[in-house]
């Protein structure tokens, strides 16, 4: 009889045991930072064995940076998005984030079967610094490519490659010329206002554009289709601001507050799908206010330093910090 005792206190220490395993296991693989309705969804870093060069940066956190209808509200307590409005959570503009992401056929990242374990993604910059460059089939050679807004591919392969992986946007940037239309390109729409989903929700509904709430014209029709878009996590953009630009949470009455740029939000979403990660088209010259700003077109530097709502040196000095650090590789 006195065996009993000691053989349930074995099976406690030993239930005991793989429980503190088990919990162990978990944080290791970052469950506990994934609410549990994303824990299917895979970033594409679980598949990868080795450490990215830049995990300093991600303290251990796991986000997936997309968002699905059927559990955008869950995501949001988990991450805090439930209690900061616009344009770095969803607090007073859940049911526009509702209406447009019902009209979303997909919010998945990379295909399950596509055999890419660990992914080398190239941030493709709209500089000037491109120019000339003949960088085309180096950045076409990797894994992911990530442009933004409306940088232009046709008429510029030579210097700024063919293949775009993901493209992020908002609606005043988004390419409305078909001419542009790239049936492999996946479009991620940035929200700074809830005017930018109910122009989502119109558009792909069929109804009528109202361009009175933008700061210049919106796409009035979309090129690309339903299960190609997707809309990017608020949290992604709060990271770039809050925790690696250092801006605040709260800007004074009189200053015009300050936002990322699309190019350092993709960097982001780069460090969060990517296990390498490589720059090209992020270096200005603020010595020359003439020069090019874009690869593109005829804007010179003078426009970007008169900009009022991106702190550009800010934002250098962070991709310096990255540079020097080898978390990042720039092309150019």
């Amino acid at each position: 009889m006195t065996g009993l005792p000691v053989m349930r206190r074995i099976l406690l220490v030993i239930f005991l045991a793989v429980v503190v395993m088990y919990g162990i296991l978990l944080w290791k693989t970052n469950v506990f930072l994934l609410p549990p309705t994303a824990i299917q969804r895979k970033t594409g870093l679980e598949t990868c064995k080795l450490e990215p060069p830049f995990a300093s940066l991600l303290k251990g956190q796991q986000i997936y940076p997309f968002l699905c209808v059927n559990d955008f509200m869950k995501v949001a307590l988990f991450n805090g998005n439930d209690k900061i409005e616009l344009p770095y959570g969803i607090k007073r503009a859940e049911s526009y984030f509702h209406l447009a992401l019902s009209r979303l056929h997909n919010c998945g990242l990379f295909s399950e079967d596509d055999g890419v374990f660990c992914r080398r993604c190239v941030v493709v910059g709209n500089g000037g610094v491109l120019r000339n460059k003949t960088l085309g089939k180096k950045i076409d050679s990797y894994d992911v490519v990530i442009r933004m807004n409306n940088g232009p591919i046709i008429g510029y392969e030579e210097d700024v490659g063919k293949r775009t992986t993901f493209r992020l946007f908002y609606p005043e940037s988004i390419f409305s010329d078909p001419i542009n239309y790239d049936p492999n390109t996946t479009v991620v729409l940035l929200v700074f206002k809830p005017h930018d989903l109910k122009w989502l929700w119109n558009i792909l509904s069929g109804h009528k554009i109202n361009t009175n709430s933008f700061w210049k014209k919106p796409a009035l029709k979309m090129i690309y289709k339903a299960n190609q878009i997707r809309i990017l996590d608020p949290i992604i953009i709060r990271k770039t601001a809050h925790e690696w630009l250092q801006f605040p949470t709260k800007f004074p009455r009189k200053e015009k507050p300050k936002h990322p740029t699309t190019g350092l939000i993709a960097i982001t979403l780069a460090f969060h799908i990517c296990s390498e990660v490589h720059l090209a088209g992020f270096k200005y010259n603020f010595t020359d206010r003439n020069s090019s700003l874009h690869y593109y077109g005829n804007e010179t530097m003078s426009e970007m330093i008169e900009n009022g709502y991106h702190n550009i040196i800010a934002e250098q000095t962070f991709l310096k910090l990255l540079i020097d650090k080898n978390f990042v590789i720039s092309l150019t």
